[in-house]
């Protein structure tokens, strides 16, 4: 059943088993995957029943598949969109322009041309 599913797939499962350090997730009838803690979404998860419960049917992406132990490596988090606040970051990184933001290096050779005048007038 593992040649079912490739890495990079979405598919749908069932929550079965909540721990401490990830969900289980049933694939199908006889194959189960686990979403890592740290695969349920961006951000801070302190406990995954705040955002999991068994029985809930949930999207996952296939991270891994590991043939020789059976075991598939399962995203919650890979197929969310970004959150708003992350979106936010990007759209206000400044784009420099010959009016405002200088590089490091254009100011770095503005200051020692300011520099030498200044000690120049001395």
């Amino acid at each position: 059943m593992l040649d079912k599913y490739h890495r990079g797939t979405v598919v749908k499962g069932k929550v079965t088993g909540i721990q401490g350090y990830g969900a289980f997730v049933a694939l199908d009838e006889s194959t189960q995957g686990l979403v890592h803690i740290s695969e349920i979404t961006n951000g801070y998860v302190k406990d995954i029943r705040d955002f999991l419960k068994v029985g809930d049917e949930v999207q996952v992406k296939v991270l891994s598949v590991d043939e020789e132990s059976g075991k598939i490596s399962l995203s919650l988090k890979a197929i969310q969109e970004p959150s708003l606040s992350k979106r936010q970051t990007v759209l206000c990184v400044p784009k420099p322009d010959a009016a405002g933001f200088n590089t490091l290096r254009d100011k770095l050779t503005e200051w020692i041309e300011q520099s030498q005048e200044h000690n120049a007038v001395k």
